[in-house]
């Protein structure tokens, strides 16, 4: 097919997929990085999943690692993710694979190199095709996943050949399954400008020069469908609540700068800028196991200011209420779902290396469910449409047996209203509440004097933090008599 008519297609499919300006609020994805779920033995891959849904988690990110020469996924791989695909759809959990290269020594500079990764990202789309969702590398922007980081003359030599990469990738992909979503980046928080970023570059320079490469090709079809990106925790005293609008570090308060970096090198272009979804990926705050677990850990930790259980649950819980208001961000995953058993990987998780809940586990999945049902922050200029779902009002037959329950759910968070209305429209009895998403829902008039005459029942509901239209269903006319 020839190149022109490829760029075109590409094109197309952009326009057609293109997500909708505003992303946040109760449609996020809320996951977790755990590739316990793409476990070599099967049972063990469900009862990953499993305790990923029982935190309250939709989604999960699992990782393959590239080597060079490969250009189809591993047998090992094939049958982890055939287990994480088993796994996931028992426990409802929505897929997002990483491809990434296996460390700084296999960065994939040259063409034929990227060819191979793009084939084996490819391969993965046509195998699996209930994962919609591929992230292209790893922390490009930091030389403990790429090499080089700056070249000969101390400029930026990691973003144009990520570029590629990622040019590579998404073109391949999109022919496979122009439906599946390529998430670029992966970005790490921090960095230098170049030329003081030998270590890494800092993720606003980084995008820039994305952008500047993106530019110079003269690309007429996007290289992403969204920005994979892994948010600094924040300064210890303040956590992710800090901004910091003159530090090169961006965490999940830093909003505004990744949205202005994005807008900077790509608005006016092919690709999405300022628009651009962001999947907030690996944000991790990490805990030391306490005298009673140590036993089940191994190794030597190396990490410095680890928090208890009780900030990490709070820190957690703030990211999410962040992350809920920002219009162009598509969900957050944190770093671990379960801790990592050796005390030189990360103990982000929700639950010990033995499987059993941190402190962080019940507020955690409080505010996971609270973003889910739209009420975890009140945000400017979003409203939330509430519909009431599986109404059952009470028949004549039921009243006069003295059962007066009005039985409903409700597809968010919602502030509800009942009334018994006279056949004039009068109102005979009103009840009220509060509940919460998808939970069933009950307002009971019991004791309430409803008279004999035809009465009817009418239910509302509305948004209690973000409300948008209210919704109102009625009974039809009913007697007591």
């Amino acid at each position: 097919m020839p190149r022109r008519t490829i760029s075109l297609l590409l094109t197309l499919f952009a326009l057609v997929l293109a997500p909708a300006a505003r992303a946040g609020g109760p449609e996020m994805v809320l996951g977790a990085d755990d590739d316990g779920v793409r476990s070599p033995v099967l049972v063990q891959a469900k009862a990953a999943a499993g305790l990923l849904r029982l935190a309250g988690f939709d989604a999960v990110r699992v990782t393959v690692r590239w080597r060079p020469g490969e250009t189809a996924p591993r047998p090992a791989d094939l049958t982890g993710l055939r287990n994480a695909e088993t796994a996931a759809a028992l426990a409802g959990l929505r897929v997002v694979v990483a491809l990434v290269p296996d460390g700084p020594a296999a960065t994939p500079l040259t063409p034929d190199l990227q060819a191979q990764f793009a084939a084996v990202a490819a391969s993965l789309v046509a195998l699996f095709p209930a994962f919609d969702d591929l992230i292209v590398g790893d922390e490009p922007n930091a030389a403990a996943s790429w090499l080089p980081q700056l070249d000969a003359a101390g400029g930026d030599a990691a973003a144009p050949a990520y570029l590629q990469l990622l040019t590579r990738a998404y073109d391949a992909v999109k022919l496979v399954d122009p439906g599946v979503r390529v998430w670029g980046g992966a970005l790490a928080p921090r960095g230098g400008t170049p030329p003081a970023g030998a270590d890494g570059i800092a993720p606003a320079a980084f995008v820039r020069d994305l952008g500047a490469a993106y530019r110079a090709g003269g690309r007429q079809a996007p290289v992403m469908d969204g920005l994979a990106f892994h948010p600094d925790p924040g300064p210890v005293a303040e956590g992710p609540r800090a901004a910091r609008p003159r530090s090169t570090t961006i965490g999940v308060a830093d909003y505004d700068r990744l949205v202005a970096a994005l807008a900077r090198a790509f608005d006016g272009t092919f690709q999405l800028g300022s628009e651009l979804p962001i999947l907030y990926d690996a944000f991790a705050v990490q805990t030391s196991p306490p005298p009673g677990k140590r036993a089940r850990y191994a190794g030597t930790e190396s990490t410095t200011g680890l928090l208890d259980e009780t900030r990490q649950g709070a820190d957690y819980g703030t990211a999410l209420r962040l992350a809920f208001c920002q219009p162009t961000v598509a969900g957050i995953a944190f770093a671990r779902g379960v801790d990592d058993p050796l005390l030189e990987g990360s103990q982000a998780g929700l639950f010990y290396a033995d499987r059993t809940p941190k402190a962080s586990f019940y507020p955690v999945r409080d505010a996971l469910r609270r973003a889910r049902g739209g009420s975890i922050a009140r945000c400017e200029g979003l409203a939330l449409d509430v519909s009431p779902t599986a109404v059952a009002f009470p028949s004549a037959a039921a009243l006069r047996e003295g059962l007066r329950n009005v039985r409903f759910s409700c597809t968010l968070d919602c502030a509800w209203e009942v009334r018994a209305l006279r056949g004039d429209g009068a109102t005979l009895a009103r009840r009220r509440g509060f509940g919460r998403a998808q939970e069933p829902l009950l307002a009971s008039f019991r004791g309430a004097r409803l008279g004999s005459g035809p009465l009817r029942f009418r239910l509302t509901v509305t948004h209690p933090v973000n409300p948008g239209l209210a919704a109102s269903v009625e009974s039809a006319p009913v007697s007591l008599r």
